[in-house]
């Protein structure tokens, strides 16, 4: 059955890139009289706020929207991402990283491929590690790609692609190759949170049973480390529909970092659900 999410997180309002966003999954779904799933990706406890998962609530249903109950949320469920790191860590895939982003950059210096030796740092000798553990300094696990590319085999790792049935940002459609290095070696944990996203969303995506991701063509280079990290844990693979990015008057996408102007500012101003739908190119739900 076709089963899809929207996974906001709370970490301010919605505005009309979200609605947007939330409006294609959901029609996707009902149009294929399947599932739609409401999660809440609120792992960043540094950013996330109660009193804003509650106003994704109320804006959700003021757009006219359903979902199934019991909602999701990742904050109570840690320790089934820690099982996860565990069985990843148990079979030698992941390693201890002390180092920050700006120490790796600094390190390379004018190396070649700096972007791409910047996100594989590599283990840190024994010693060294160990000195840092002794120490209590914060450290983070990252996916080795080394070897989980032995793990897997070349067969695998060269064969691995994702279905892509909407449009990449550079028009990627059909049976997309995976570049498994793409991202280099993720991090998929901290020490002072127990999850990173990739591992949350490709983990939660496989418990809900989530077939069809409909979502952003901003995450559509986040989709090749999720299949690898898919690939090692074997989970199913789903379909991806990633759709444009919706953009205000000035031609930039929408974003809560920029202030946008969110739904409840919308709503307070007159404008009426049906009104926003139909701007958005949804004329009607249900």
């Amino acid at each position: 059955m076709f089963a899809t999410r929207f996974a906001p997180s709370p970490t301010g309002r919605l505005h009309k890139g979200h609605a947007f966003s939330a409006l294609t999954a959901w029609s996707a779904a009902k149009a294929a009289g399947g599932r739609f799933v409401l999660r809440i990706e609120d792992i960043d406890a540094t950013r996330c706020r109660p009193e804003y998962e509650t106003a994704i609530l109320e804006d959700l249903t003021w757009l006219g929207l359903d979902w199934e109950t019991p909602v999701r949320r990742q904050s109570d469920h840690l320790d089934d991402y820690a099982a996860v790191i565990e069985n990843l860590r148990g079979r030698g895939l992941l390693y201890r990283c002390f180092r920050t982003r700006k120490a790796i950059l600094d390190s390379l210096g004018d190396a070649p491929h700096g972007a791409m030796e910047a996100a594989r740092p590599g283990p840190h000798d024994p010693e060294e590690e160990a000195e840092l553990l002794q120490r209590g300094l914060p450290f983070a696990w990252r996916l080795s790609l080394e070897r989980a590319r032995q793990a897997l085999g070349e067969a695998t790792w060269n064969g691995l692609s994702f279905i892509e049935e909407g449009q990449g940002p550079d028009g990627e459609t059909g049976r997309i190759a995976v570049r498994p290095d793409a991202a280099g070696d993720v991090v998929l944990a901290r020490k002072d949170a127990g999850v990173a996203y990739h591992l949350a969303v490709t983990h939660d995506d496989a418990l809900q049973g989530i077939d069809h991701v409909v979502r952003g063509q901003d995450l559509f280079e986040a989709t090749h480390v999720q299949r690898l990290i898919q690939t090692l844990m074997g989970w199913p693979a789903p379909a991806y529909r990633h759709h444009r990015l919706l953009t205000g008057p000035d031609g930039r996408r929408y974003a809560k970092r920029d202030r946008s102007v969110t739904l409840a500012e919308l709503r307070a101003g007159g404008t009426t659900a049906e009104a926003l739908r139909n701007e958005l190119g949804f004329s009607s739900v249900g």
